[in-house]
């Protein structure tokens, strides 16, 4: 006659269960990291999108640094007019917000740039709302509009801004967090999202 315990030890009856209870966790994951993926790829898109709306609203709308909107390189800045604005008048300014409702114009670093006045904040925060409508997370401080140099452009034009700057808009410091990490109140810093174009009219608050 068997003892109860050899009984029990040759009792299969739960070594399903079992199996299933080791390889459930390692299922979750797998399923979590499909569905991570996914959502990775939606953000990754729609912050592509936004920088690629936001450079097309920038480079046809007000420029963020006002001053550079208006300043003549052949009455102040010496060039005669007509002459094509060398990289020695202005070789490029970034802007950004530090917070809500305040917006910095630099000149960028060993660059040479004209007086860039007091920055247009509404024509920032125009383009961050046109950002917004891809990506509403968004917040001002993660945008930056950089104008920078690009032979186009001629001293005293008569139609609109002299300049006519290589505008580069960048998401920095956007966040993602998988469904894994949601438990601990983590998250992943994703590369910054950057579109270019050239400026076109440089005035306006109308975009196509």
């Amino acid at each position: 006659m068997k003892s109860v315990f050899s009984t029990l030890a040759s009792d299969e009856r739960g070594g399903p269960a079992a199996e299933f209870a080791l390889v459930l966790p390692l299922l979750i994951i797998f399923l979590f990291g499909i569905i991570d993926v996914g959502r990775l790829m939606w953000t990754w898109n729609r912050a592509e999108k936004a920088t690629q709306m936001g450079v097309r609203y920038a480079v046809v709308a007000d420029m963020v640094p006002a001053g550079l909107a208006t300043y003549s390189f052949s009455v102040s800045g010496g060039l005669v007019q007509g002459a094509a604005i060398p990289e020695s008048s202005f070789g490029g300014a970034t802007c950004v917000s530090p917070s809500t409702g305040v917006v910095n114009c630099t000149c960028n670093t060993g660059a040479t740039c004209p007086p860039l006045g007091v920055a247009n904040v509404g024509a920032f925060q125009r383009i961050v709302q046109r950002m917004d409508a891809f990506l509403p997370e968004l917040t001002d401080n993660r945008v930056t509009v950089e104008y920078g140099y690009s032979g186009l452009g001629y001293a005293g034009d008569p139609f609109g801004p002299d300049v006519a700057p290589l505008v580069t808009v960048r998401i920095r410091n956007l966040t993602f967090t998988p469904l894994l990490l949601q438990l601990f109140g983590g998250s992943i810093t994703l590369p910054d999202f950057r579109a270019s174009l050239t400026m076109e009219d440089g005035a306006g608050t109308v975009s196509n």
